[in-house]
């Protein structure tokens, strides 16, 4: 046999068994601390040599002397490779502990700050992949606090909005079974008002319920919006006659939508109250609809006077009504939080923005097929 191909087979025997002591040992200590096994794979690369070398010895190819000067440089060579795995391993554990400190800050409920010190590549992503999901956490914090601030307000509302009337309820029932009411129809009228306020306000959080369960259920069918908007502004003009408000809807455009009839017929009668209520005597309300590269657009443009900058986030939001100014006579601020869900179910968004002298609510629903 060559004598090269046999060195070099010897050379692989020693350096295999090291390699194989070397992958036991790290299985062992997997896990401990980065700089052991940094330590053993700088061992093991030493070693290797060294038991190659050994076993090229063994089988009398080198000399006593050779051997010994071998030895010598692999021994200076283990020294300082196991001196400089020691000092990575180190810095590399260092960084990674204050990565760890740093990391452990948002998970008590504080913002991610990466380190300033620099860092091998694979910490720098794991800084930034901390800092992306530091943000969405943010995010989904803020989200909660708005939500459990909305539920808040939900609650307190709908106790008021629910006492006033069954209070009232209470004192006319008594007066008619004790036989004091001066006029019992007129109070029969207004307890069957006051009855048909509550039911429209449990039909509303059954409503909103069901939304909120992803549980509304939509039977769609293909319909002109033209139709759809023209049966909205009917049911809503006695509304507006007592109000003393116009409603305008000159720029409607014949566009078919594939929608529930039922429930886009509540979200543009939603609009429509909110709008009338909103709008002083004398005002207009305007409805249009148009194509857009989005789809369909739907408008409802009244003569509030605007809503603060700061509100506008909160439109959608259960149970907001604005502020007590703006507070209308009836309803629990379910409305809007109807509209969005009806929209939202059918792939739509809802929107809202301030124009000269009001606001301007828009419903963005896809396109019918052709």
């Amino acid at each position: 046999m060559n004598d090269t191909l046999l060195i070099a087979l010897y050379a692989f025997a020693g350096a295999a068994a090291t390699g194989l002591a070397g992958a036991a040992v790290l299985r062992v200590v997997r896990r401990r601390s980065l700089t052991a096994s940094l330590a053993v794979v700088a061992a093991v690369g030493v070693v290797a040599m060294l038991a190659g070398t050994l076993a090229v010895a063994w089988a009398m190819f080198l000399s006593p002397h050779d051997l010994t000067v071998v030895t010598t440089v692999v021994a200076m060579a283990a020294v300082v490779s196991l001196a400089t795995a020691l000092l990575l391993g180190r810095w590399v554990v260092a960084r990674s502990r204050e990565l760890a400190v740093a990391a452990r800050s948002f998970g008590d409920g504080g913002d991610f700050a990466a380190p300033d010190i620099p860092a091998t590549a694979e910490l720098e992503q794991l800084s930034r992949e901390l800092a992306a999901t530091s943000a969405r956490l943010a995010e989904s914090r803020e989200r909660e606090r708005a939500l459990e601030t909305s539920r808040r307000e939900l609650v307190a509302w709908i106790s008021h909005d629910l006492r006033t009337p069954l209070a009232g309820l209470r004192a006319m029932s008594e007066a008619l079974e004790d036989g004091v009411a001066a006029d019992p129809t007129r109070y029969l009228r207004q307890m069957r008002t006051e009855v048909e306020r509550l039911n429209d306000m449990v039909g509303d959080l059954f409503e909103l319920s069901r939304i909120h369960a992803g549980t509304l259920p939509l039977s769609y069918a293909r319909i002109s919006l033209y139709d759809l908007i023209g049966d909205a502004l009917a049911g809503a003009d006695p509304l507006a006659r007592e109000h003393g408000v116009r409603l305008v809807g000159g720029h409607v455009e014949m566009l078919p939508v594939e929608v529930d009839a039922k429930e886009m017929s509540r979200v543009l009668g939603n609009l429509l109250v909110n709008a009338i209520r909103r709008t002083p005597a004398d005002g207009t309300v305007a409805v249009a609809a148009e194509r857009s590269p989005e789809g369909v657009v739907v408008s409802v443009t009244d003569g509030c006077g605007g809503i603060p900058d700061e509100d506008l986030s909160r439109v959608f939001d259960t149970g907001w009504r604005g502020t007590h100014a703006r507070t209308p006579p009836a309803g629990a601020g379910l409305g809007l939080a109807i509209v969005r869900g009806i929209v939202e179910a059918h792939q739509g968004r809802a929107t809202v923005r301030n124009i000269p002298g009001g606001c301007r609510f828009e419903v963005v629903l896809p396109a019918a097929a052709s």
